[in-house]
């Protein structure tokens, strides 16, 4: 007989635990999972209640273990909230940016930044990209800057380049380059962090505090999809040493209650920089002792090319409408092997981006350079969004036990212009090879990378199970998922992912209770609708942290 905190009645609980077992009932004590049963009420001779004990009535609906989402960037996405929106849709075409720019524009004061978000060159009706000189004709007096939707690219106003000090036969940066227009002038473009860098470093920095104001709103999104760990998936990349500090507080402070998972990126960890005499266990030991335990190190975080639909993912073959793009490796690969092999002796997992398949190749290569100069067990090594993998690829990240972080939500999102613009039909029917992972038992996840793409853990599970496009096609249905595997790879998969199965990711005896409930069974539904199936409450350590309104389940 023990005492219960919570009590969870009439459910129909997937436990997503190895047998893929189902119960109808569960208790919580101190935060952590203490009862599981078959029938719709506990046993009364095998728990007990008191009058503390809260006791949730689901009626029915559907309780699964808490979504953990292993790869978005929610401070980014925090800090977009309250940029101009330059996505399509709203925007249908340049003109359209322009004019939701112009109306931000009219209420700063000459000088002070103008930024955007989320604009798709492919989407709009010019299929192009907005030019330095439209973007002067609306703001002569303020430097503007619109992020593309891949996060790779960024289009800029004269004014913006002046203060960053890029002038007219500037050289391209490693890793990136800045457009030309036909004459050689720059345009406005920038391709890549490198490039993005000179203007970024030139804008107005958020404060610490303002941050954490941000995280906490942003986290509310998160929790309303059932997220319960969530990865910020570059710490640092922008904003430095405050981003980290941001993330902390906010747990520190409970403003963000998700457990975190951190990708410090890897420039903060070399030599001379402010974690560069760090082993990972030393900072994972201060980021938990600075956030009272709810935020861990994830990994060191690197990339090694860009977008695919930015036409800077590296690819074996050129791009299907582009034949005299490859695009381009960020880091030369004497170096890059180099600097993986350090952190790895330093004891970091390491987490590259990889959308193409060469900058795929690339990275295996220097996996398996640093395990061999320094073989280590179960160092679970990722490659993020893993977009055009292929077979060998795929047999060679089983081979030296790399795990796959894939971004599904490109099937939908993008597949369509794969197939049509970037790619070409044999290429994209192939974009995240879910049925090809599962096929060699990859340990892998699904992820969303918002703010590129809305947070939801559901919608996630539908593109993996569907592969449907915005079109409504069906693209590489050989590669669809099942829907049980689908959920795993957002629950037991991803806490393996974290190093932390023994905690996450399941509902099992002992584990803590992190749960999302479901007005309905993804399991039992028709398949297209899992995304449109509502999350109606949120758990954490048994705790409530979000709840439908208007919800009729009785407590």
């Amino acid at each position: 007989m023990f005492k219960a905190d919570l009590l969870l009645t009439n459910a129909n609980v997937l436990t997503l635990d190895e047998d893929n077992t189902r119960a109808c009932s569960l208790a919580v004590t101190n935060g952590r999972i203490s009862g599981v049963w078959p029938d719709a009420e506990p046993p009364k001779n095998e728990v007990e209640t008191g009058a503390d004990t809260e006791v949730v009535n689901l009626n029915g609906a559907t309780l699964i273990p808490g979504f953990i989402d292993t790869h978005n960037h929610i401070l980014m996405y925090a800090q977009s909230r309250k940029k101009v929106n330059c996505s399509t849709p709203p925007n249908q075409s340049i003109s359209d940016i322009l004019k939701s720019l112009g109306n931000k524009i009219i209420e700063k004061p000459n000088g002070e930044w103008v930024e955007g978000y989320g604009y798709d060159d492919t989407l709009l009706d010019e299929k192009r990209h907005p030019t330095r000189d439209e973007l002067d004709k609306i703001s002569p007096n303020n430097p503007v800057v619109i992020r593309h939707i891949s996060g790779h690219l960024a289009a800029v106003n004269s004014l913006a380049l002046k203060y960053a000090g890029l002038k007219e036969g500037v050289a391209d940066p490693k890793g990136g380059s800045f457009g030309r227009d036909s004459q050689g002038r720059l345009n406005g473009m920038l391709y890549e962090a490198s490039a993005m860098k000179p203007v970024f470093s030139q804008m107005p920095m958020p404060t610490v505090k303002e941050m954490v104001t941000a995280l906490g709103e942003a986290s509310k999104d998160y929790l309303a999809q059932g997220i319960t760990t969530n990865s910020d998936a570059a710490v640092g990349m922008h904003l430095g040493i405050k981003e980290l500090d941001a993330h902390l507080k906010a747990a520190k402070q409970g403003v963000n209650p998700m457990r975190t998972q951190l990708m410090v990126m890897h420039n903060l960890l070399r030599e001379g920089e402010v974690f560069g005499d760090y082993s990972a266990e030393l900072l994972d030991q201060e980021i938990r002792d600075r956030s009272k335990g709810f935020v861990r190190l994830d990994s060191a975080k690197m990339f090694q090319d860009g977008s695919i639909q930015g036409l800077t993912g590296a690819l074996r073959k050129p791009y299907y409408k582009n034949p005299e793009i490859l695009g381009d490796l960020i880091f030369e690969q004497e170096p890059f092997q180099e600097e993986i092999l350090d952190l790895h002796k330093r004891g970091y997992r390491v987490t590259i981006h990889g959308n193409g398949d060469r900058a795929i190749g690339s990275i295996l290569d220097a996996y398996e350079y640093a395990l061999t100069e320094s073989p280590r067990k179960d160092h679970r090594h990722r490659i993020e969004h893993v977009q055009t993998g292929t077979p060998w690829d795929l047999d060679k990240m089983k081979e030296l036990d790399v795990a796959g972080s894939f971004f599904i939500n490109h099937v939908y999102y993008w597949g369509d212009r794969h197939e049509r613009l970037f790619l070409g039909p044999e290429r994209a029917r192939r974009i995240s090879p879910l049925a090809d992972a599962v096929d060699r038992d990859l340990l892998f996840t699904l992820h969303s990378d918002c703010p590129v793409t809305p947070i939801s853990p559901l919608f996630s599970v539908w593109a993996a199970v569907n592969r449907l496009t915005s079109d409504g096609n069906v693209l590489g249905p050989e590669q669809c998922c099942d829907v049980t595997t689908a959920l795993k790879s957002m629950t037991i998969f991803g806490a393996k992912l974290n190093f932390d199965e023994e905690n996450t990711g399941s509902i099992e005896l002992g584990k803590c209770a992190d749960f999302a409930v479901l007005e309905e069974d993804p399991t039992k539904v028709d398949s297209v609708y899992i995304k449109d199936i509502s999350v109606l409450m949120t758990f954490i350590d048994g705790k409530i942290v979000y709840e439908e309104k208007g919800s009729s389940l009785i407590k």
